[in-house]
């Protein structure tokens, strides 16, 4: 069992796509892949995931699966256009289906949006497993951020931890979503601490402070126990809830929430097309 792991940004919205590969039989996956969004003028664009594609294409990869770590509130997911485009299965953790009853009551989306996890391909339960060529993946739920947040152990040396946590000096994700919550969030981390001082945390962001200049998209977990501002060894549950509500207290919304869950929790399709032909995103007025 080996594997590779390429990492791209997408600087817009701070957010690392991954490319997982089994080096045995070339089959691949991609995780928390972006659609481009300008917000303005509500256009999309696939140039980000396209030069993911075309990366796999030339090296004569074999595209299996999507993983989407949980329905992200800061991008539009490109999951949708990628399995139109190869065939791949979109991956969620089976808790999704909560956050779709969520927001499908705050967007009033109606009869005609089914709030049952179809739109996506694989639905995992906490603890199970896949095989992508001779890499195993398993499945880990990490709630907290979001009550629906999955991570992805592969082959128990790297992990694909979503927004739990962040660079050491950064810290770790907001919890203050509808289902979010600071206690759980910190033993979902615990959880990942746990792993082994050597296994290699995969971010899906990177926002880093002034005093560093490069972006970073990996991190050892025994850095992770050592460093970080919120969540190190030297941190207790109860001062780590205090700081995280205390913190999300004074968080602005996201950039781009409204649109980005309209479409996340369709896997990264749009909302059904009106009598004219175009798909609208709504914004509900006064409700946050």
């Amino acid at each position: 069992m080996s594997h590779t792991i390429q990492s791209y940004i997408h600087e817009d919205t701070s957010t690392f796509t991954h490319m997982l590969v089994d080096t045995g039989t070339g089959s691949c996956a991609i995780v928390d892949p972006v659609l481009d969004y300008d917000p303005k003028s509500g256009k999309t664009d696939t140039g980000f995931i396209d030069q993911i594609l075309s990366d796999i294409e030339s090296r004569g990869l074999d595209l299996k699966l999507v993983l989407e770590t949980h329905a992200h509130a800061d991008h539009l997911t490109s999951a949708a256009y990628i399995r139109d485009k190869t065939g791949a299965s979109i991956v969620i953790g089976q808790k999704i289906k909560g956050i779709q009853t969520t927001f499908a009551s705050i967007f009033n989306e109606g009869e005609t949006f089914r709030a049952d996890g179809s739109q996506f391909d694989i639905l995992l339960a906490d603890g199970a497993e896949l095989m992508l060529g001779d890499t195993r993946i398993h499945s880990m739920a990490t709630p907290g951020h979001t009550p629906a947040c999955a991570s992805y152990v592969i082959n128990d040396t790297d992990v694909f931890i979503g927004d739990t946590l962040f660079m050491p000096d950064v810290g770790t994700a907001r919890c203050d979503f509808p289902g979010g919550d600071a206690g759980t969030l910190y033993d979902s981390i615990r959880k990942l601490l746990s792993l082994g001082d050597d296994v290699v945390l995969h971010m899906c962001h990177d926002y880093p402070p002034e005093a560093r200049t490069e972006l970073r998209s990996a991190v050892t977990v025994g850095e992770q126990r050592r460093d970080n501002i919120h969540v190190s060894d030297e941190h207790s549950r109860d001062d780590f809830i205090k700081m995280r509500t205390q913190r999300d207290s004074g968080l602005a919304m996201p950039r781009l929430i409204f649109p980005s869950l309209q479409v996340n929790i369709r896997a990264g399709d749009f909302p059904e097309p009106e009598n004219n032909g175009v798909s609208y995103l709504k914004v509900p007025l006064n409700q946050f």
